[in-house]
């Protein structure tokens, strides 16, 4: 897709691959002013960067809103605090997970178009969110390997990605990983645009009709060659920042950090639009 000929929004490219940092005026981003430009520079650059756009939880809802379909992961329609402190978050142990390459939504029908994080409480050590450019990454792959993923499928599983951090888990353990139901996508997204990105990240636990071994060394060089610097933005938070990533070509984690550092994201999702075939 070429580059915005015309825009309302002020942005300069963060890498020439991925990432763009946004300058806009709060008041105008609450009104839904930039709706499309920031739909149109989220599909074109992966992750979109808002230095100190502080917004509050209400604000960051209702310009969650102006994008698309709210998806809330909470009955009252709150915003999802993102901790890895037990004292904090209910959720602390599963996000821990996000330790690792991954996107989220791989067991939804439609997975969610995308995130929208705020900074609230930084760590003084790790924290550091990563992206990489999934459409980028197919873009460049040798013709040989396009050739030998296309038609390939993998499955996703909460058990593939928990086993990072517990790798001997009890069969209990394990069994409640499995209540997590399981996906099995294609290796390559075929988007309605017409562009294509790599299915890939730590839930991927093997590919369909291959040899376990050489199937998880495919995926290991696949996750190699997506999250190589060319493809890849890490921002280093400030307080207030406010990021947005496109869930559906782009992968992320976060650097490790402590969990008793008191770091705090806000986080909101935009509902998908298309499944991914």
């Amino acid at each position: 897709m070429p580059l915005m000929q015309e825009t309302r929004l002020s942005f300069e490219e963060v890498k020439p691959l991925i990432g763009a940092r946004v300058q806009a005026d709060k008041l105008a981003l609450l009104s839904g002013a930039h709706t499309a430009d920031v739909m149109e520079l989220l599909e074109q650059r992966g992750v979109l960067v808002f230095p100190q756009a502080d917004l509050s939880e209400e604000e960051l809802i209702s310009f969650t809103g102006t994008l698309g379909d709210y998806a809330s992961d909470a009955s009252d329609g709150s915003a999802t605090r993102i901790s890895i402190d037990p004292a904090t978050s209910s959720n602390a142990d599963f996000t821990r997970v996000s330790f690792f390459w991954h996107f989220d939504g791989y067991m939804n029908e439609v997975p969610i178009r995308g995130s929208i994080m705020c900074a609230k409480v930084l760590s003084s050590s790790g924290g550091i969110t990563e992206f990489c450019n999934t459409y980028a990454a197919w873009d460049e792959l040798p013709e040989e390997r396009k050739r030998q993923i296309s038609g390939l499928k993998a499955v996703h599983s909460h058990a593939a990605a928990a086993m990072s951090l517990e790798p001997e888990p009890s069969h209990e353990r394990f069994r409640e990983w499995l209540t997590v139901k399981n996906g099995t996508l294609p290796l390559v997204w075929t988007h309605r645009s017409g562009r294509k990105s790599l299915v890939i990240g730590n839930t991927a636990a093997g590919i369909v009709g291959m040899d376990p071994m050489e199937g998880m060394e495919l995926l290991v060089w696949l996750r190699d060659w997506a999250t190589r610097e060319r493809f890849r933005y890490s921002h280093e938070w400030s307080v207030g920042d406010m990021v947005m990533w496109d869930n559906t070509g782009t992968l992320h984690r976060v650097t490790p950090y402590p969990a008793d550092s008191g770091r705090l994201m806000l986080r909101t999702k935009l509902a998908g639009e298309e499944p991914i075939v």
